[in-house]
């Protein structure tokens, strides 16, 4: 079995880790343009970890301008097996209150303006998101909360808009309407190319506010989302140093990221340029020399 390692993608409020030993931070340049940061390369207790700030440090990258596909084409070099992503979210359900963590398990993909797929010149694939999270990660973290007695929900269907501009009443009463947990604005197309390119994806969302449909609280605005980001740092960072210690312990025989490249390339081998192999080598290198 190929070796794991972790990757953490870090979204609104999450800019860099602390307390990790030989932190560096490393440029890594790829077919799909520059990632959204440097990548910190770390170690906590002899395991070896890749940090990436989603925004870049000082949030300098709205979330349509990220470059979704440079960043899990980075992480793919790095060797990264399993990202863990941390993200702010509104929230669309009373029950989930700011301050909580939602552990994802579905998403809606209402963004428009973004690159969504490697495969998008001469060779195609079509991979399953029916199941776009990891069961295993989704345990592990699951776990790690637990053990920190954090506030916290398990599963939960994260509506991705296309925004910088946040919902208006209409659309957030929609999105209530559709059965939708919360709402945010990055984790599409990260886990559509996270399963592209085979790496195992788990979202820990951390609740933030109520969006604008909630009568009795006022409508989300920049300085409540960093107010609540600011007291959830500390947790969140206290979170992944736990799933850094643990998550080789769960199981991820039957994760649907696994191989799943061998059923969904279409395109008839005699049409692949050397071209377009060579700049899916990261991610699909796999599959695309045989």
């Amino acid at each position: 079995m190929k070796k794991r390692k972790l990757g953490i993608i870090g979204g609104s409020g999450l800019y860099k880790m602390e307390g990790f030993k030989k932190a560096k931070w490393s440029n890594i340049s790829t077919p799909w343009g520059k990632p959204s940061d440097e990548i910190l390369l770390a170690s906590l207790e002899k395991e070896e970890i890749c940090f990436l700030p989603r925004h870049g440090r000082g949030h300098k990258i709205n979330p349509s301008n990220i470059n979704y596909r440079a960043n899990i084409d980075a992480m793919k070099q790095l060797g990264v097996t399993d990202i863990i992503s941390v993200s702010a979210v509104g929230s669309l359900k009373e029950n989930l209150k700011p301050g909580s963590f939602v552990i994802i398990d579905q998403f809606i993909d209402r963004t428009f303006a973004r690159k969504k797929s490697f495969f998008d010149e001469e060779i195609v694939a079509h991979v399953s998101l029916a199941k776009p999270t990891s069961p295993g990660l989704s345990k592990c973290c699951e776990d790690a909360l637990k053990k920190l007695k954090i506030d916290f929900h398990l599963g939960g269907t994260y509506m991705v808009m296309e925004g910088p501009q946040f919902s208006s009443l209409a659309e957030s009463k929609l999105y209530r309407s559709w059965g939708a947990d919360v709402i945010g604005m990055t984790n599409m197309p990260e886990a559509k190319l996270a399963r592209e390119a085979e790496i195992r994806y788990c979202t820990v969302a951390m609740v933030t506010d109520y969006d604008c449909w909630h009568p009795n609280h006022e409508e989300v605005d920049v300085n409540i989302v960093i107010q609540t980001l600011l007291k959830n740092a500390n947790n969140a960072q206290n979170m992944i140093k736990q799933i850094i210690n643990t998550f080789k312990n769960y199981s991820i025989d039957d994760d649907p990221a696994n191989n799943c490249l061998d059923v969904a390339v279409i395109t008839d081998q005699k049409f692949r340029t050397k071209k377009t192999i060579k700049k899916l080598q990261n991610i699909a290198g796999r599959v695309l020399k045989k």
